[in-house]
C-alpha cells in the first residue's frame, strides 16, 4: 500500500480503540479545499500542453460514465429493496466521484512507476457533476409522492441544478483548471511550493481524518446489513470494469485504464452528499455516506487500487 493509505487506516485504528484523537473541524475543510485546488492546478497546467480537441473522445466518456453508472445501479438498489428516494440518492453518491480516491490511485501508479496521462485531474473535474445531475433527475422520475422537492425557498430542479454546477468541489476543481491551463507551469512557479510540492503530506492528514470518520461510522453496518455490505463491496470492481473498458476502447495507456477504473468505481462523500441534502431532503443521508464512506472508499484504497492495476496491467498486455 502507498504510505497515505496507512494514515487511513491508522485514523480508524483510533476510532476502534476509542482514542480522542481529532482533527479541527476549520482544518478539514481547509484540506478539502486545498486538495481541490490543488488537484485542479496540477490538471490545469498539463492542459495548457494539449489540444483541446484531442480531449474531446475522453470528456465525452467521463460524462458518460457519469450518466450510466447511476442508470445502471438505481435498479440494483431498488432490488435490494432501498425506496426510490434512497435508491436515487445512493445512485447519485457513486455516478460521481471521489477525489482523494483518485489522489490515492495517482500516488499508488507513481510508486509502482506506472504514467498517466498528465491531465487526468480533468477527468475528475468533468465526471463529478453529471452522476449527481442523473441521480437527482432519477429521483424525480421514479418518485410519486412528491418527497424530492428541494429544501430551498425557490426550490425546483434548476436551482438544485444550480448549486450541484456551481458548488464548491465543482467550482475549485474548475477554477484550478482554468487557473492552471491560463498561467501554464511558468505562471504557476511562484504558488508551487505551496499547491504542489506538499501534496502528498496534505493528502496523509485528509486521509487521517476519513480515517476517523470512517471508523465511526463501522456501528452503522450492523444496522443495514448484508445487502449494504455486498453492495458496497462488490459494486465498485464492477463498475471499474466498465470505466477500464472505456479507457481501452479509446486506445488509453495502462495508467490512464487504471484511472478511469478507479473513477468509475469511486463514490463521492463531499459533493454529493451535499447536493443530495438540498435536492432530496427525505433520502436517508446515512444510508449513502455508510456505503461511500464506510465500504466502497477504505475497499478502494486498500483492495480496489492494487487490484485495479494488475487487471490493467494484464489487460494491456493482452
Amino acid at each position: 500500500m502507498d504510505v497515505v493509505v496507512w494514515f487511513f487506516l491508522l485514523g480508524v485504528l483510533a476510532k476502534l480503540v476509542k482514542s480522542d484523537l481529532r482533527l479541527p473541524e476549520p482544518l478539514y475543510e481547509t484540506l478539502s479545499i486545498y486538495l481541490l485546488i490543488a488537484i485542479g492546478l496540477k490538471g490545469g497546467i498539463e492542459l495548457s500542453r494539449q489540444s483541446l480537441w484531442d480531449l474531446l473522445p475522453q470528456i465525452a466518456l467521463c460524462v458518460g460514465l457519469g450518466l450510466l453508472i447511476p442508470v445502471l445501479v438505481m435498479p440494483v438498489l431498488r432490488a435490494l429493496g432501498l425506496r426510490a428516494i434512497d435508491a436515487a440518492s445512493m445512485a447519485a453518491h457513486y455516478g460521481s466521484v471521489s477525489v482523494v480516491t483518485f489522489a490515492v490511485g495517482l500516488a499508488y501508479l507513481n510508486t509502482k512507476g506506472i504514467a498517466t496521462s498528465s491531465h487526468a485531474p480533468l477527468w475528475v473535474a468533468v465526471m463529478e457533476a453529471p452522476g449527481i445531475v442523473a441521480g437527482i433527475v432519477l429521483a424525480y422520475w421514479y418518485a410519486k409522492d412528491g418527497s424530492t422537492s428541494a429544501s430551498g425557498d425557490d426550490g425546483g430542479l434548476r436551482s438544485v441544478l444550480h448549486d450541484v454546477l456551481f458548488g464548491k468541489s465543482v467550482l475549485l476543481l474548475m477554477g484550478g483548471l482554468l487557473i492552471g491551463a491560463v498561467m501554464g507551469e511558468q505562471g504557476v512557479a511562484p504558488i508551487a511550493p505551496l499547491f504542489i510540492t506538499p501534496f502528498k503530506g496534505v493528502l496523509a492528514l485528509f486521509l487521517l481524518e476519513l480515517g476517523l470518520v470512517a471508523g465511526a461510522r463501522l456501528g452503522d453496518l450492523r444496522r443495514y446489513g448484508l445487502r449494504l455490505i455486498a453492495f458496497g463491496l462488490f459494486a465498485p470492481p464492477v463498475l471499474a470494469m466498465l470505466g477500464m473498458a472505456g479507457a481501452r476502447a479509446l486506445g488509453l495507456g495502462v495508467g490512464d485504464m487504471v484511472v478511469f477504473a478507479v473513477l468509475a468505481a469511486s463514490a463521492s462523500y463531499i459533493a454529493a452528499p451535499t447536493a443530495m441534502r438540498m435536492a432530496l431532503p427525505k433520502a436517508n443521508a446515512a444510508l449513502s455516506i455508510t456505503a461511500s464512506l464506510g465500504l466502497t472508499f477504505p475497499f478502494n484504497i486498500v483492495v480496489g487500487v492494487p487490484l485495479y492495476t494488475h487487471i490493467a496491467v494484464w489487460w494491456g498486455s493482452v
